[in-house]
């Protein structure tokens, strides 16, 4: 929730100077931070769908479900194994093909037809270029892949591109 990714793109969908003033929720999922229980790298889409489930209460917008890295999988997986007409479109930033010795499978992008945007690092030791490549090839249009040239996992000194592809792709998505 704290981390520096997750902060800046919640300033590019939410930040006045981006021009899109969308609400945002940021949580950490079960067994991080403050959070209770036991990550166990499946459970963690239900807390996705469970958030997602809130905001259509609370707010009854629209919503651009996005996330990073592990949040990324989790929010693809929550938002295209059942989808929801309420989620407009789908962000995955530093999505991983594999970290921490897991390996991603993403075969159910192939039937999910929800406007997607991957932005990623070109130098992403958690997804390299080729591998998430093959991943986005596989997925259901619409759906575009952005690799940022000399950005890492972190998007390390290349933020603020990323938050520039960020809110150039949800004005495209946003009527």
């Amino acid at each position: 929730m704290h981390n520096k990714v997750v902060y800046h793109a919640m300033k590019a969908m939410n930040g006045a100077e981006w021009g899109l003033g969308l609400p945002v929720l940021r949580f950490n999922f079960r067994g991080v931070g403050l959070s209770e229980g036991r990550h166990d790298g499946q459970a963690e889409s239900d807390d996705v769908a469970t958030a997602l489930a809130w905001l259509v209460n609370e707010y009854n917008l629209p919503i651009v479900a996005a996330g990073f890295s592990f949040g990324a999988a989790m929010t693809l997986k929550a938002c295209c194994g059942s989808e929801s007409p309420r989620v407009r479109a789908l962000i995955a930033l530093g999505l991983p093909t594999e970290a921490a010795g897991r390996g991603y499978n993403y075969s159910f992008l192939n039937a999910c037809t929800l406007p997607k945007l991957f932005l990623s690092g070109e130098r992403d030791r958690f997804a390299p270029a080729n591998e998430l490549a093959e991943v986005i090839a596989s997925a259901a249009e619409p759906k575009r892949l952005v690799l940022l040239p000399d950005a890492d996992h972190f998007f390390t000194g290349q933020l603020k591109a990323m938050q520039q592809m960020l809110a150039a792709w949800l004005k495209e998505q946003m009527p």
